[in-house]
């Protein structure tokens, strides 16, 4: 592999409390020295990142890419494509594929797409129950040995609260992370927004707030009997914040992250009937907005993820409550972390931190860091770089964002993967 080195950047590694100028030596696809350039290291490749910030390469908790087996709304090819130009290096793909990820033999064949996009770090979830139908459960141990990192029933309920504590015991005897987006289906009801003031204007059917907040309190219980690591994916509004937080300080194993667009995004920021609003959980109040920035900001939300889903055009046709929620995020989770920071809301370390080394911790890999002995995964970004979400900048193949035609600061320049170049500006 290619010696590389990446001189004169910013280099931020909150795992190791790094900010500074400095240099990256990468040798054998690993990490082999920062800050300093050995003395007798002779790279084949020099990346200037003069005015530039390097960092870990980032870690998506959680996104869709829609194989195997809906290939006409997006490829492994087309979306690893975005990942690589969003700085992102390790894909974590959740079980509603078509068929479900619930055996080793679907594992193999998402490793084996993954491989042959030129991109192997999709790390695999595992289906909970089988089919996800919230009955009976997967073949845990199976699924952990053929690459499965951890557990879940993606946006499926599990049939009842019972299957739920022998799913959680089973995966906490595994060493299994299970990861949950909470939402309790009977309150939720069909609903495709928020139940508040757009709801009630425009006649849409809802989602209250309890729905998440319910399905957690019930996780939480059973994470406290079970002793089940769990992580809380995409949380939408300030009462799971609080839920949360006293989870947290009790001394539970539970993380949780929050999808980037809540951190920006409310219920009157939807344009009425236009389906790229259509996300769930739905865009909530201004109120639960700031409180998920203040837990992101605290450590009670422990990372952001981009939730991505790309969808076809025909998907996002109709009806707003008929259309099928979901954004495509991957290119915008940069940006859109930066926004937090001259708001204040977050710093910078704080925002890299939330997209690498925190995910790293709570997915147990030895990723999202900078140090020595590592495999070089490696984002170098232009902070200052201005950019339009349009068709000559966009590389995945939905287009269904509410940020589409907007204007962005912060633009990948280098991502590496395991020392390999995978994009270039």
């Amino acid at each position: 592999m290619e010696r590389i080195l990446i001189q004169d950047g910013r280099i931020i590694d909150p795992a190791n409390n790094i900010n500074g100028i400095g240099t990256v030596a990468i040798a054998d696809g690993k990490i082999v020295s920062i800050l300093t350039k050995p003395a007798d290291f002779t790279p084949d490749v020099v990346i200037n990142a003069q005015n530039l910030v390097v960092c870990p390469g980032f870690i998506d908790l959680g996104t869709r890419l829609r194989e195997p087996g809906q290939a006409k709304k997006a490829t492994f090819a087309s979306e690893t494509k975005a990942a690589a130009a969003a700085g992102i290096t390790t894909l974590c793909l959740q079980p509603d594929t078509l068929p479900v990820n619930d055996t080793p033999a679907i594992t193999e064949q998402i490793k084996e797409l993954a491989k042959a996009a030129g991109y192997p770090q999709v790390v695999p979830i595992a289906a909970l129950t089988q089919k996800l139908e919230g009955a009976e459960l997967s073949a845990m141990m199976a699924l952990k040995q053929a690459g499965c990192i951890a557990v879940s029933n993606a946006n499926h309920p599990v049939k009842n609260l019972l299957t739920l504590r022998r799913s959680m015991e089973y995966a906490a005897s595994h060493d299994l992370l299970l990861m949950v987006r909470p939402n309790d289906p009977w309150l939720s009801h069909n609903g495709c927004i928020h139940e508040g003031k757009m709801a009630a204007r425009y006649g849409l059917p809802s989602i209250p707030d309890a729905a998440e907040t319910i399905a957690l309190a019930q996780c939480l219980e059973l994470a406290e009997l079970t002793g089940c690591r769990v992580h809380f994916g995409q949380i939408s509004s300030a009462r799971s914040v609080a839920k949360l937080a006293e989870a947290k300080k009790s001394g539970l194993i539970i993380s949780a992250d929050v999808a980037i667009h809540q951190l920006h995004l409310t219920e009157d920021d939807i344009v009425p009937f236009d389906s790229a609003y259509h996300v769930q959980p739905p865009l909530r109040t201004e109120q639960d907005k700031l409180a998920l920035q203040a837990a992101l900001a605290s450590g009670v939300i422990d990372a952001i993820c981009s939730d991505h889903q790309p969808h076809d055009l025909d998907a996002k046709l109709g009806a707003f409550p008929e259309t099928e929620p979901g954004v495509s995020a991957l290119e915008t989770l940069l940006p859109l972390m930066l926004r937090l920071v001259p708001q204040e809301t977050i710093s910078l370390e704080q925002g890299i931190a939330a997209l690498t080394y925190n995910p790293a911790q709570i997915l147990q890999l030895e990723r999202g860091a900078l140090t020595a002995g590592f495999q070089a995964d490696i984002c170098v970004f232009d902070p200052e770089q201005e950019w339009q979400v349009n068709a000559d900048n966009w590389h995945s193949q939905g287009i269904n964002t509410p940020f589409w035609g907007e204007s962005f600061k912060g633009k990948v320049s280098h991502t590496l993967q395991a020392g390999k170049l995978i994009f270039t500006s």
